[in-house]
């Protein structure tokens, strides 16, 4: 649109005042055609109530922004900053990261068929060493190329699923800013904001469960990609070298780097900065007298080769980094380093394991049941492992004060589930893991809760028993989430990969966590029905077909509620009637892609830009 002189009109300048206006209008309902025709991909053969909740979300708002439309509340300011740059940065490196890996997954793909094809035409005839090294060539190629797939084929699944919530989070804080910036918008933003907590839930639910398979699938692609080990120790009384060290600041963590020496007589640890900034004070040497080491657990945290360490000049435990797996081995054997707990009740369910569980939920329940994130925050590694030892100690197991100060209530949460976690088959048993899944994802919600009532009554007699305990308790803490904090949304997450797991660890069973969380969550929420006794096999409902319709499960909707009445006088009517005269037709498809997806948020900023623009005009037109 051609900007007005200034000697137009001030009929002229609300001429395009008005256009201005349609112009947005008809932006505004492009997009709003681009949200109804967008498309989810999901992976896996089930989607989760939370995730039906997201996949539908994008034609409420739609619906939402008609209704807007309709009603003239085009006042639009936070598009860029709320809408825009999420997106193109989920664009430029997330799908842009994928590409690259792709890339490189085709050109090692290419090089190593390249590469066997040569090989296969190679003669027998040619010397043993030879074809020798040919073989060892077309070995590392083919590694070269599975690690490449795994890293190409692991990008695609964390771009498809979390795109879920870093695509739909974005448009859903557009819409808030939207139905508030408006003083005309409040009976809607009334209306809209039980439909956006909701949503807002089935968006973290979903995110929680993201990160739980995340965690996962991370453990299975290192497991994948690395191959064992084997180091020769020699006894050293004194050993010096490079140690990184877990520091917390205000603003995160951050592993500084030192020159450390350990002299095993006087069990004296010294450490020598080796990072520190100009201009800042200088740091001396750190002499630390050493109490306990034990080797931490891969699976314990994100960095290898670490050990944890207690002194007496500091509080709590210090986790440190060695340069290798044969180097922390060194600096374990000269500190007389323990193992992470071995103990009876990892194996099997017994006497002493029960009474363990049954210690840690009174400590829990009498102390700190209403402690903020119960269970989410995870204790000292080294005062899990004495408190597991000590109680788990053959000469006299279960002699242990849970009264006593050493164990607070991380330590005694982060215990329990490192309990549940080791034991040789989960609570929920291998053998049902498969149908406790399928059962979560039925589009029955009755089936659903009857068949997972059904399964936990074929567990063994031990099993249930431990699981009503479990579950009970959970029920307890959830009772008190207005303090804690703790849904059973958000105990499924942590309890999910706790009492059930699959027998093979295989990138299809990670794809399962969320369902393991739902079952949990299950039941929590329905513990007294379950366990008020088995069901009768006559009410038990039969198994449904597989699925070739839609679920039956309606998810979440603002669109379709009984609207209030409201009137539209005659500035509105008359808004309508000119702008029908001023405003040009025609307009360009807005495809589903991401990149026409933002084009579709760019043309209402412009909108909005020329409003403000011909305001000014217009308002400068009156006063002169």
């Amino acid at each position: 649109m051609r900007k007005p002189g200034k000697k137009k009109t001030a009929l002229l300048t609300i001429f395009f005042c008005f256009s201005s206006f349609l112009d947005y209008s008809s932006a505004v309902q492009k997009f709003s055609q681009t949200l109804q025709s967008f498309q989810f991909d999901f992976i896996g053969d089930t989607l989760t109530d939370d995730e039906i909740n997201i996949a539908e979300s994008f034609k409420e708002f739609a619906e939402l922004l008609n209704e807007v439309e309709n009603e003239r509340m085009m006042m639009v300011h936070n598009a860029s900053d709320l809408l825009i740059k999420p997106l193109e940065n989920f664009r430029k490196e997330q799908i842009g990261f994928t590409k690259e890996r792709k890339k490189k997954f085709e050109k090692d793909g290419e090089r190593f068929y390249s590469l066997l094809d040569r090989h296969l035409h190679l003669s027998s005839k040619k010397k043993e060493s030879q074809l020798q090294e040919a073989d060892l060539q077309v070995d590392k190629e083919r590694h070269n190329f599975f690690e490449s797939s795994l890293d190409y084929v692991y990008q695609i699944q964390e771009v498809q699923e979390s795109k879920k919530f870093n695509i739909v989070e974005p448009v859903l804080a557009f819409l808030h800013s939207l139905f508030i910036s408006n003083s005309l918008t409040v009976e809607l933003t009334q209306d809209f904001l039980p439909y956006k907590q909701q949503l807002q839930l089935s968006l973290q639910n979903t995110r929680n469960h993201f990160s739980s398979t995340r965690e996962e699938m991370e453990e299975l692609k290192k497991r994948m990609k690395e191959a064992p080990q084997t180091c020769k120790l020699p006894g050293q009384p004194t050993i010096e070298g490079y140690l990184y060290t877990q520091e917390k600041w205000a603003l995160g963590i951050s592993w500084v780097k030192y020159y450390c020496q350990y002299e095993k007589e006087t069990k004296t640890l010294t450490m020598m900065p080796m990072e520190q900034k100009p201009g800042a004070k200088q740091q001396g040497p750190l002499d630390l007298t050493l109490k306990y080491c034990v080797r931490r657990k891969t699976e314990s945290i994100d960095k290898r080769f670490c050990f944890d360490i207690e002194t007496n000049e500091r509080p709590g435990t210090i986790t440190l980094q060695a340069l290798s797996e044969a180097n922390r081995r060194l600096w374990m054997e000269a500190m007389d380093g323990k193992e992470p707990v071995s103990y009876p009740g990892e194996t099997s369910l017994n006497e002493v394991g029960f009474k363990f569980v049954r210690k840690c939920i009174n400590v829990i329940e009498s102390k700190g049941i209403k402690t903020e994130g119960l269970y989410r925050t995870v204790g000292s590694n080294i005062q899990v492992q004495k408190l597991l030892n000590a109680f788990f100690d053959p000469k006299c197991p279960g002699d242990v004060d849970f009264n006593n100060s050493d164990w607070d209530i991380k330590t005694v949460t982060s215990s329990l589930k490192f309990y549940l976690r080791n034991l040789s088959e989960p609570v929920m048993t291998y053998r049902l893991h498969k149908e406790l899944v399928s059962a979560a994802k039925s589009d029955n919600l009755d089936y659903r809760l009857g068949a997972i009532h059904s399964l936990v009554y074929k567990l063994p007699e031990k099993n249930r028993e431990m699981l009503e305990i479990l579950i009970r308790h959970l029920v307890n803490v959830c009772e008190h989430s207005k303090e804690n904090l703790m849904t059973p949304s958000n105990m499924g997450v942590i309890f999910g990969p706790t009492l059930m797991r699959a027998q093979e660890d295989t990138v299809a069973a990670m794809m399962n966590i969320k369902f393991q969380n739902i079952v949990v969550e299950i039941l929590i929420e329905h513990f007294v029905k379950i366990y008020s006794g088995p069901p009768e096999e006559s009410t038990a409902p039969p198994v449904p077909p597989p699925r070739v319709t839609a679920r039956r499960h309606k998810p979440i909707t603002i669109s379709k509620r009984l609207l209030r009445e409201r009137t539209q006088g005659f500035t509105l009517s008359f808004l309508i009637v000119i702008g029908n005269k001023i405003c040009r037709s025609g307009g360009t498809t807005i495809f589903f892609s991401i990149t026409t997806f933002t084009r579709g948020t760019e043309i209402i900023k412009d909108a909005l830009q020329m409003l403000e623009r011909t305001f000014f005009i217009l308002s400068s037109s009156l006063l002169s």
